[in-house]
């Protein structure tokens, strides 16, 4: 018969195992808990099963609750295309004429969102070498107006 050391320690090995595969750090928690477990049993063979089962859950619970409360979820998403708020107002030169019915393009004397020139779009005719201010950011291009 297997001695309960063992069984402990097996369930840690295999609950990390599970972990590695899913990579949620959710089952980590309970593996850390049974190799405690493991650990305590080692030190005090004469623990009875139902403290041992006690100690696990209560190890689980507590370590994946500590996890959760100071666990600090990353944002995943990029701001490309999100730059709404940051850019609206700046000035730059329309290097080509635009207008309702035909793309330019405006360049800034600074980079904006990575790029000197940008396609542009506008709902009134603006000339080449005009100034003309972003009002907004609309996919790859920006709506500029004539100042």
């Amino acid at each position: 018969m297997i001695d309960s050391v063992w069984a402990w320690a097996i369930l840690g090995i295999i609950l990390f195992s599970v972990e590695m595969a899913i990579g949620t750090f959710d089952i980590l928690w309970f593996g850390v808990a049974a190799i405690f477990v493991a650990v305590a049993l080692w030190l005090f063979p004469e623990m009875p099963p139902a403290a041992q089962y006690i100690m696990f859950a209560a190890l689980s619970l507590i370590s994946l609750a500590i996890w959760r409360f100071h666990y600090k979820k990353t944002e995943t998403h990029s701001r490309v295309g999100q730059a709404q708020g940051e850019e609206i107002g700046r000035i730059g030169i329309v290097i080509a004429a635009c207008g309702p019915n035909k793309n330019g393009k405006i360049r800034f004397a600074q980079g904006l969102m990575g790029a000197r020139e940008w396609t542009a779009v506008s709902n009134e005719t603006i000339a080449k070498d005009t100034e003309a201010e972003v009002v907004a950011v609309e996919g790859n291009a920006l709506r500029i107006k004539s100042i």
